[in-house]
């Protein structure tokens, strides 16, 4: 069967027209035509195609008849006789590991390749394919080739392309085998991903369950003195992870409830090696937060993009008590000399090494009063210095949250959000009302959704008078509504309790959604076979931040303008879930 075949086919079993594809999807009359006629076939990973397969299944879902999804669609279409996959979603993805794990400057790859800066962003998000796929990855590699010259860079290429390192010091072949690369490498699997995975847990994560895990409820901050001296340095290793704990516990058993202020761009790797260090640190790390004690973290970001993520990953738990400020210096710190500060209102622990010779470094712990004054100084100015890594909201901060949002409503700037859910400002008076009644809300709080969401339909109208607003939302089939319903979008109010749609309700409230997207031209309505999120929402101001919220346990914002972690979210793509 021809692709117009089976387009036809579908507009003929959902019984619709062109323009009520035309209408969801965006694509111009004169071009559903051509698709219709077998003049023209839509190119695989496009927007047009994509936006088609969403439309289709909207359409199906709207009328409530045919269970059509747009991957079954997706599928159908690419094994048409006439239909050709081509490599440009592929280029692209590729592309954004290579800018993400080469941190490659883009001014000047735009620059050398004369890809004007709008074009490149364009196409790094998928709203542009390049018009010749193969000259795109010809410049791309030949910029990375010139530029990355040093062994180091060198380096990171080759583990990067997955080959050896002395193959590719010829010029010429390092061009080829980036080219080669960037067309033709399969992409990691989502699961692989360090954003995927950082997201994926995130979404998972559930504090109450871990606070039972570690049993941190009944953990009790001892009283009994600690003595150590005064002063004292430790060498080595063994000594330089004894000298950690020794803070830990200084800080954990004194009487003062100073801020503590941390910062080391020391390497991890030889400590984490003994078995029991990292559950020593862990546990006096939850001590120092069950002594109510705020932590600004001023984190190393200086290395590979996995191990960045990583890292932050490690610290989920401790930011979900929002008790965490973290930062990160804009300059990275010199390569040549390794730092290393603690500092709380009794102990201050500081240390340094030649990069390199960790295990050759010093490490000094003092609570002499004068000392601590002195270093407690010069970490408060560390932090004057640094920039914050995210802002953390939890329901205390509830003000400041909405504070921010009204405020960058103003900002110019396309909005777009990846949703678990359907959005709350497009759901009328009627239907809210009676999904809360149907659940048996309990007057208060019924007022305060009902208030939210008129808040939340004031906020976008003023949004898209002149900024457009794309939102995806999953695309769920029946089945899912038994096994895991949606709920309402409430993580703006620090709502904790759950409240379902069911089928009637949703399937309700996604006409209205798509009656929105129809009276409102900036507001466009994907939906997406990708349900790679049941508590998470994603929305990217694009090129100012993304705001990473979740629904509940806790419910809780992160604010994110780190540039490159930024983009890595907004270039994010979830992961398509294959139904069992």
């Amino acid at each position: 069967m021809k692709f117009s075949e089976k387009l036809n086919d579908y507009i003929e079993q959902l019984s619709c027209t062109g323009k009520d594809i035309c209408n969801l999807s965006g694509i111009s009359a004169a071009s559903l035509s051509r698709y219709r006629n077998g003049e023209r076939v839509p190119e695989f990973g496009t927007k047009p195609f994509e936006d088609l397969c969403c439309a289709l299944a909207q359409i199906s879902a709207q009328k409530g008849e045919l269970q059509i999804t747009a991957d079954a669609v997706k599928k159908a279409f690419v094994s048409c006789d006439d239909f050709v996959s081509t490599d440009k979603e592929l280029l692209r993805k590729n592309f954004n590991t290579l800018l993400s794990a080469l941190n490659v400057n883009l001014t000047q790859l735009c620059q050398y390749t004369n890809y004007d800066a709008s074009a490149i962003f364009r196409i790094r998000n998928g709203s542009r394919k390049p018009g010749d796929a193969e000259r795109f990855a010809s410049a791309v590699a030949s910029f990375v080739t010139r530029t990355m010259q040093m062994p180091s860079e060198i380096a990171a290429v080759a583990e990067l392309i997955g080959c050896d390192i002395d193959e590719i010091y010829d010029l010429s072949v390092r061009y080829a085998k980036i080219k080669s690369w960037l067309l033709k490498q399969p992409v990691q699997k989502a699961e692989s991903n360090s954003v995927s995975k950082f997201l994926s847990k995130l979404d998972d994560f559930d504090l109450n369950e871990y606070i039972k895990v570690i049993k941190f409820d009944e953990l009790k901050v001892p009283s009994v003195p600690f003595q150590i001296p005064s002063s004292k340095t430790y060498f080595g290793i063994k000594e330089m992870m004894e000298s950690e704990l020794d803070f830990l516990k200084s800080t954990v058993l004194s009487k003062s409830s100073a801020p503590v202020i941390m910062y080391s761009d020391m390497p991890m790797k030889e400590m984490a090696k003994d078995p029991e260090f990292p559950k020593k640190w862990m546990f006096g790390m939850a001590m120092m937060l069950k002594k109510g004690l705020h932590l600004h973290q001023i984190h190393n970001l200086d290395r590979s993009f996995d191990e960045m993520m990583l890292g932050l990953e490690s610290w989920i738990p401790m930011y979900m008590t929002g008790q965490i400020s973290p930062y990160y210096f804009k300059n990275a710190p010199n390569d040549v000399f390794l730092h290393f500060l603690k500092v709380s209102g009794i102990a201050a622990l500081s240390g340094e090494a030649v990069a390199g010779y960790h295990s050759d470094g010093k490490y000094y712990l003092t609570k002499v009063k004068r000392e601590v004054e002195y270093y407690r100084k010069r970490a408060e100015e560390m932090l004057k210095n640094a920039y914050p890594l995210m802002e953390i909201y939890r329901s205390e901060r509830k003000n400041e949250l909405n504070a921010f949002l009204l405020a960058d409503i103003k900002t110019a700037g396309k909005r777009r959000s990846i949703l678990s859910s359907l959005p709350l400002y497009t759901i009328s008076d009627e239907l809210l009302n009676r999904i809360l009644t149907r659940n048996n809300i309990d007057a208060e709080l019924k007022e305060k959704i009902k208030e939210y969401a008129k808040t939340q339909r004031q906020q976008i109208k003023i949004i898209l008078e002149n900024e457009r607003i794309e939102d995806e939302i999953p695309d769920f089939v029946q089945e899912n509504f038994t096994k895991s319903p949606p709920m309402l979008e409430l993580s703006g109010i620090f709502c904790e309790e759950d409240i379902p749609y069911n089928e009637e309700e949703y399937t309700a409230h996604l006409k209205e959604s798509m009656a929105f997207a129809e009276h409102n031209p900036n507001y466009t309505l994907k939906c997406s076979t990708a349900h790679a999120f049941n508590n998470l929402k994603i929305i990217i101001h694009e090129g100012q931040w993304v705001m990473v919220s979740k629904g509940k346990t806790p419910a809780i914002h992160f604010v994110i303008r780190h540039p490159k972690l930024r983009s890595a979210i907004e270039c994010f793509i979830p992961p398509i879930t294959e139904d069992e």
